[in-house]
């Protein structure tokens, strides 16, 4: 009996120590999960300090070019309502507005900057919305086309930055907007002139976020989808059929919307504004080395990427489908009026 208790002893030792082994993986990985928990919450409790401070838009002089209309007029609104002193630069004539097409001429532009200066103080935030569009199969857009929307889109944008650039840093302070759109984040169909103008904005915002940090300056860059604005509108009456298809695969904005999160981006000093999950999962497959204004953004892009990469394959082989079959779709139509 004594020799069957030893046993009996030695095999619950056996198991015990055994069971323990079998046991340490899942509390390693307890462990790490434990620390990663406590990392990423000591992460967000610093990441305050490491953002940049808000700017405070009561009593701020803004200014927004491409003000008239659309999303830019709606931003003047939004910063209104916060107490901002608001400057429109627009070609069309409105109430407290300065005429000037942004897109022409640099020293026309400065002198209208340096006018708002005089007249409100110095800039504390320029919102560049000025801009237009066109879409067309790109053997079809004419070759004038391709220069007009560089010059609107993008040094419609360069020149008042250029303006306001010299007072910010001398001040120490300011944020500058450049809103581009979904078109700058992805290439699509029927938009050969106008993506790149909206991709340039992205190239120039990361450059000059580089420069202006120091200085406590920051930029935005704003991708909003499509908005109902008259922009939209009237793009919408020479669209081609597979643009069409592609952009009714999500949904419109309404302008005072994308307004009031654009306003708060840049309030914040975030590089980068994005608009519902479309616009969120788009940001985060293309940020690139954009930089990055609190460590849970970081985190955020890095934990998202791996999934939101297997969607958007999902969405770029729909769209792939819609132009298959409209080709499909145009050849069939051609084939029968050959055989009427």
């Amino acid at each position: 009996m004594s020799s069957e208790k030893a046993l009996g002893s030695a095999l619950s030792h056996w198991l015990s120590f055994n069971s323990w082994w079998l046991l340490l993986p899942f509390i390693m990985l307890l462990v790490v999960a434990a620390f990663i928990v406590a990392f990423v919450l000591l992460l967000y409790m610093i990441s305050p300090l490491i953002s940049p401070k808000p700017l405070k838009l009561n009593g701020a002089h803004v200014v927004v070019t491409g003000g008239s209309s659309g999303i830019g007029k709606c931003i003047a609104m939004e910063c209104y309502k916060h107490g901002a002193f608001i400057t429109l630069v627009a070609r069309d004539e409105v109430v407290l507005c300065i005429s000037v097409d942004v897109s022409k001429d640099y020293s026309q532009v400065e002198s209208v900057i340096k006018q708002a200066q005089e007249k409100l103080g110095p800039v504390d935030m320029l919102v560049n919305c000025a801009g237009t569009s066109i879409s067309g199969k790109f053997e079809e857009v004419e070759v004038d086309r391709f220069k007009k929307m560089m010059e609107v889109n993008y040094l419609g944008s360069v020149y008042p930055t250029r303006a306001v650039i010299t007072t910010m840093k001398e001040r120490r302070m300011g944020r500058i907007m450049f809103v581009s759109s979904q078109g700058g984040q992805i290439g699509l169909f029927g938009y050969t002139a106008y993506s790149p103008s909206k991709f340039a904005l992205r190239g120039l915002a990361e450059a000059l976020q580089m420069e202006m940090k120091p200085y406590n300056i920051y930029v935005t860059v704003a991708y909003p989808p499509d908005t109902d604005t008259p922009g939209f509108a009237e793009e919408n009456k020479n669209k081609p059929l597979e643009t069409r298809l592609i952009s009714e695969t999500s949904g419109v904005c309404q302008p005072e919307q994308v307004a009031k999160i654009a306003v708060k981006d840049a309030v914040q000093g975030n590089f980068t504004s994005s608009f519902g999950p479309d616009g969120y999962m788009l940001s985060a497959l293309t940020c690139g080395m954009s930089p990055v204004t609190s460590i849970t953004e970081g985190l955020q892009q890095i934990v998202t990427m791996g999934l939101f990469r297997t969607i958007a394959l999902f969405y770029l082989g729909s769209f792939d489908s819609i132009v298959r079959r409209c080709m499909i779709q145009r050849e069939q139509s051609k084939a029968a009026d050959k055989r009427e």
